[in-house]
């Protein structure tokens, strides 16, 4: 069963812009277009909304509801550089991760969890992560499906956490609006409203004939199954290799450093596998520690010319989880080795010379 999350980054605009100058945090504002001209609310602050402004309303509609609101244009530069800090965050908590825009994602928790039990605390630990990393705020929404997901990430902002138990999506889903559901578009809601179905219960509830005479095809299936919280789809995830890692999670919270010692060892001579069969080698080692509340901690070194020895990375994994342990004690979750700073020369042993 799929455990994953939804995070949306609470009027990210807004906020960046708010961390930049704390001064806005209490007044009306607004980033986007021009409002003399033909621009479009971006983003909009919560003290903006409570003047019923939201995002892609006309900036000069927004100046109408609210004469005093402050218009920013978009610095795009800086919000990519915070969303980079996000995400880096949020992968050290959850490795897995797919980024659909610069203020959202969904995560497989179910690569960290072995229960949906504790997913709403390992989302907290999320939270944290991104607050303490960067300062701002995130909403998440966790089930089994993208969907619902997505849909519940929305529920309780800002800072809030929806989860959706298995076999509750589609009791989640049935009061809403029709237009709540993706890919709902204004057409299909009309074509629905006309038939009297305004909720996704209705949707969800319809026979295949019923459904034909409203909505059609592919589209209208694909539509109804939603409505009842079924989506197959994963997570979509980067391809991109920058990094090698392993890590296991212990049945039991760990504290004895040598089968601590033990544990990174042997991840060590897995990650050392890897680059050589695929003829890397690398400069960044990585320890990666999860305690009992779910934070992380992870300690680095990068050394001056690239390895693939398993001895070597291994030492050097151990003395960054003793590094770790000073830093601050306690029993572990979860380790894992990772290296970084890959390249295709590498460093030869002295046997080989």
């Amino acid at each position: 069963m799929p455990i994953l999350a939804h995070l949306d980054l609470d009027a990210f605009f807004a906020a960046v812009e708010e961390l930049e100058d704390p001064s806005l945090r209490s007044r009306p504002l607004v980033v986007g277009g021009d409002p003399h001209g033909r621009g479009v609310v971006a983003t909009a602050n919560y003290v903006a909304r409570r003047f019923g402004i939201r995002s892609a309303m006309s900036s000069a509609e927004a100046l109408r509801r609210c004469p005093e609101v402050i218009f920013l244009r978009p610095r795009h530069a800086l919000y990519r550089q915070y969303s980079q800090a996000v995400w880096a965050c949020v992968e050290e908590v959850v490795p897995r991760v797919e980024r659909t825009g610069i203020d959202e994602g969904y995560l497989d928790l179910g690569s960290v969890l072995d229960s949906f039990a504790e997913a709403r605390r390992l989302a907290g630990a999320v939270q944290v992560a991104v607050r303490g990393s960067t300062s701002l705020s995130c909403s998440l929404g966790v089930s089994t499906s993208k969907v619902v997901c997505k849909i519940a990430s929305d529920r309780r902002k800002p800072g809030g956490i929806t989860v959706v138990p298995p076999g509750r999506e589609a009791a989640f889903l049935a009061p809403l609006a029709t237009r709540i559901l993706p890919g709902v578009g204004p057409r299909a809601e009309e074509r629905l409203a006309a038939a009297g179905i305004v909720t996704l219960g209705g949707l969800a509830s319809l026979s295949d004939a019923e459904l034909r005479a409203v909505l059609p095809g592919q589209v209208g299936r694909l539509l109804r199954d939603r409505a009842r919280g079924i989506d197959p789809r994963d997570l979509e995830l980067d391809a991109e290799r920058v990094s090698i890692s392993t890590e296991e999670t212990f049945e039991r919270d760990l504290a004895e450093r040598h089968a601590l010692h033990a544990e990174l060892r042997r991840m060590a001579e897995d990650v050392a596998e890897h680059l050589r069969r695929n003829g890397l080698s690398a400069r960044t080692v990585t320890t990666k520690l999860r305690y009992s509340d779910f934070s992380i901690r992870s300690r680095s070194t990068t050394l001056p010319t690239p390895i693939d020895e398993p001895e070597r990375i291994g030492e050097l994994a151990c003395g960054l989880l003793d590094r770790g342990l000073r830093d601050r004690p306690g029993a572990l979750r979860l380790v894992g080795v990772g290296v970084s700073g890959l390249t295709g020369a590498r460093q030869l042993s002295l046997d080989e010379l």
